[in-house]
């Protein structure tokens, strides 16, 4: 089923869930561009709430870049076990880190361009780094993003994530990027849930254009 367009902006549906929510943050809990970048990358498919369960602990041991570049990966494996996905992430995020080491003193950069060359990172994660521990405006783009921007009409159906990325742009203001980013994601987590989404209960409502909803 083709997706009717919204009938109202994005500006209009950012204002309404800023009013509910004016400081929409992650869930992921971090404290520097490091740790974010890598519970990002812990959370591919998993649950903010498991991720900091593991980084609670994972971030009082490896506070560097160099901390995990020199671990020792079966231990690492071990360690981030409950994210899912152990191996792979566990190769990632070390990989990632000795790119860090070796092209960037250690740091994140704070630029796009480099973050995207770094192992594991791809637009998404480079854009909520960016936007959230950099302060530079930037919309990521993660499967909240994609089901709630297309159900609000924002983004046509079928669209994949850079092209969604693309097309929301222009439609929000450059300075509320990262904000509108991380309200669609909080609405998409809380209101917008791919099973059962809570509809009477949305504030964006009678903005929503989703054939599919219910009142």
């Amino acid at each position: 089923m083709k997706l009717k367009r919204a009938r109202s902006s994005a500006p209009a549906m950012l204002r309404r869930l800023l009013a509910r929510d004016p400081e929409p943050q992650l869930a992921l809990r971090w404290s520097n561009p490091l740790e974010l970048l890598v519970a990002v990358i812990l959370s591919a498919q998993c649950t903010d709430a498991r991720v900091n369960e593991v980084t609670q602990r994972l971030f009082r041991k490896y506070r560097t870049a160099g901390d995990y570049a020199r671990v020792d990966l079966a231990t690492f494996e071990q360690e981030i076990r409950p994210t899912g996905f152990y191996r792979n992430k566990a190769k990632l995020v070390t990989g990632c880190c000795r790119k860090l080491v070796e092209d960037y003193g250690g740091e994140v950069p704070d630029k796009l361009e480099a973050l995207t060359t770094l192992p594991g990172v791809g637009r998404k994660t480079a854009n909520m780094v960016l936007g959230n521990a950099f302060g530079t405006p930037a919309i990521a783009v993660d499967t909240h993003v994609m089901r709630v921007t297309q159900r609000l009409g924002l983004v046509e159906e079928g669209m994949d994530a850079d092209a969604i990325e693309q097309a929301l742009m222009p439609q929000v203001p450059r300075e509320q990027w990262t904000r509108f980013t991380n309200a669609i994601i909080l609405h998409g987590r809380e209101t917008c849930t791919a099973r059962a989404p809570r509809c009477p209960a949305c504030v964006l409502n009678v903005l929503c254009p989703w054939p599919d909803k219910h009142t």
